[in-house]
């Protein structure tokens, strides 16, 4: 009797890599290994990527004093919600979340709900950097106020891609964080010195603290807030347009 054996040799098809192992018995037992890179990506999209936001937005809003250095939290004014609102709507059209592979209705509840954390931290890390780099008072705070809604609500009704945003984000902050931290900040008279002495000793300095109402942050405010900032960058470098690889 002729028994016909068809050839299943395809290189085409992937096999799970196996190991073998050795029985006490002398048996021979092959067990199928996982998927490292299902794991690593589960690491990056829940763990490293919302501990990055939140961290920025922890940092984003401490200052300290230049009285005595102490810590400083201010919150975020309703102005940074709106802007943060803004930037997610320019993520979602720029597909660098593309919010209907995070949410969907075939999935579980808790797979849901773990994007939903992510895509807050997105959020209040968005917030909060706002909040960083937008002066906190006086005539600076609607100047930079204006001048990131202008920015944003033209980008909202432009073509783009998902780099051009980014970099756009990238020079758009390095600005504002130049202007408060490099300018204003130099401008401020020191906290610890009374109206007299700033007078006498640098006039400039108590007129423009004056005239432009800056507040009197030490200068390791700067420090912590580039890394805020440089953080919200990295976290916009590894946050991926979706939850889960696609072919």
């Amino acid at each position: 009797m002729d028994i016909e054996i068809e050839n299943t040799d395809r290189t085409d098809v992937m096999v799970e890599p196996e190991i073998d192992l050795v029985a006490p018995a002398g048996e021979s037992i092959t067990v199928v290994s996982g998927r490292p890179d299902v794991a690593r990506r589960a690491y990056l999209v829940y763990l490293y990527v919302p501990v990055i936001f939140l961290t920025s937005a922890l940092l984003g809003g401490l200052r300290f004093s230049s009285a005595d250095g102490s810590f400083v939290f201010l919150k975020p004014s309703l102005v940074c919600l709106i802007f943060a609102a803004m930037l997610m709507v320019l993520f979602a059209r720029a597909r660098l979340v593309i919010i209907d592979s995070w949410f969907n209705e075939d999935r579980p509840l808790l797979s849901n709900l773990a994007n939903g954390v992510v895509i807050a931290s997105v959020f209040a890390a968005s917030t909060q950097i706002f909040n960083s780099l937008i002066p906190e008072q006086g005539l600076p705070y609607w100047i930079v106020a204006f001048c990131f809604f202008w920015t944003l609500w033209n980008n909202i009704f432009v073509e783009f891609d998902t780099r051009r945003l980014v970099r756009s984000l990238g020079a758009l902050f390095a600005l504002a964080f130049i202007v408060k931290y490099l300018v204003l900040l130099n401008l401020a008279a020191p906290a610890n010195q009374g109206w007299i002495e700033s007078i006498i000793q640098s006039p400039s300095k108590s007129a423009a603290t004056w005239l432009l109402d800056i507040p009197q942050f030490s200068g390791s405010t700067g420090y912590v807030q580039f890394f805020a900032v440089a953080l919200y960058m990295l976290g916009l470098y590894l946050l991926p347009a979706t939850p889960e690889r696609r072919s």
